[in-house]
């Protein structure tokens, strides 16, 4: 569910009214997305997107990632581009939330991808790294570590209730990476949040990336992680060495990883496998029956961390396998 805050058609039309985008024929909802309200424009001119940030975004971020899809849009990224207001001004105000309009990407999101998709995401998060240099804002990743060890905290007591014996391995898994994590790698701007939902394709071409709102400084090759972590495994929970292959190749066609990038990769994947894990179990535990959020399985990323864990290798990733 994905519309939390309604909006009526009079408040629709006066809020278009501060932007040059001719006149409101037709408005829906969209039903994807968890995080802001999102609805589906068609106005006499051309189809808009329309999102109202929610509280749960904070309106201090705001200028980080929209100014973040026109630094990438204007270096040959395709991903949408928020429109200015009559005023030149990004944000607009829409039934109490904060209100941005933002051009519409053709495509649709791959249910069953293929190696073939994967190298062409590989290389899209690849271009996106190299596009983002040179963006003057920064973001701190606030689901690293220390954030990490926060939503833990807000979990523990119940853990075993998901998985017995689940708040020691836990927090063994914490102190191990609070210990080994990478340092000193190349970083920049990371998407964080680069699932199949995340990227369009038209037939078997990338027709662009949506849905930056996780968008930070980090690391670059922890972005590659969270990629080998949601496109490479199957759903009985087996890694896809094939697609794994093809996601590494096609990165590195852009952006060759270093000696040190490459080492790190399996400590990256098992970080990236409990952040995804940490913020799904947080949610198990705590949405309440009958809520209109579908709630996700944190088992699958529990499977995910533990088959890091036996990586020794890079290679065993299907790099330069």
């Amino acid at each position: 569910m994905a519309v939390y805050t309604d909006i009526t058609e009079d408040d629709l039309k006066w809020f278009l009214t501060e932007y040059d985008v001719g006149t409101l024929l037709s408005y829906k909802g969209i039903a994807e997305g968890v995080e802001n309200s999102n609805f589906l424009l068609h106005t006499s001119r051309e189809p808009l997107i329309l999102t109202l940030y929610e509280k749960r975004v904070e309106k201090g971020d705001l200028p980080f990632f929209l100014g973040l899809m026109q630094h990438l849009a204007s270096r040959g990224l395709s991903c949408p581009l928020p429109l200015p207001r009559k005023d030149g001004a990004l944000l607009g105000n829409l039934s109490g939330r904060p209100a941005a309009l933002i051009s519409f990407l053709e495509g649709m999101w791959l249910r069953k991808p293929e190696a073939r998709h994967c190298r062409e995401v590989g290389k899209a998060l690849a271009a996106m790294h190299v596009a983002g240099e040179g963006f003057a804002i920064k973001r701190p990743n606030a689901l690293s570590l220390e954030g990490w060890q926060g939503l833990w905290e807000k979990s523990e007591a119940r853990a075993d209730e998901v998985e017995p014996g689940l708040q020691d391995e836990i927090r063994a898994e914490l102190d191990f990476l609070g210990s080994h994590w990478p340092k000193d790698l190349p970083d920049g701007v990371i998407h964080a949040d680069l699932f199949p939902d995340n990227v369009f394709f038209l037939g078997d071409e990338l027709s662009g990336l949506i849905d930056f709102y996780f968008a930070c400084n980090d690391l670059l090759a922890y972005d590659v992680s969270i990629c080998l972590n949601a496109w490479c495994f199957e759903k009985d929970g087996a890694y896809n060495i094939t697609r794994g292959m093809a996601l590494l190749e096609g990165y590195q066609s852009v952006r060759p990883l270093d000696a040190a990038e490459i080492a790190a990769l399996p400590t990256l994947s098992r970080g990236s496998a409990l952040r995804f894990f940490l913020t799904r179990l947080y949610d198990w535990l705590t949405t309440p029956a009958g809520a209109l959020v579908t709630k996700k399985d944190p088992i699958e990323y529990l499977r995910k961390l533990r088959f890091h864990r036996q990586i020794a290798s890079s290679a065993e990733y299907g790099l330069n396998a």
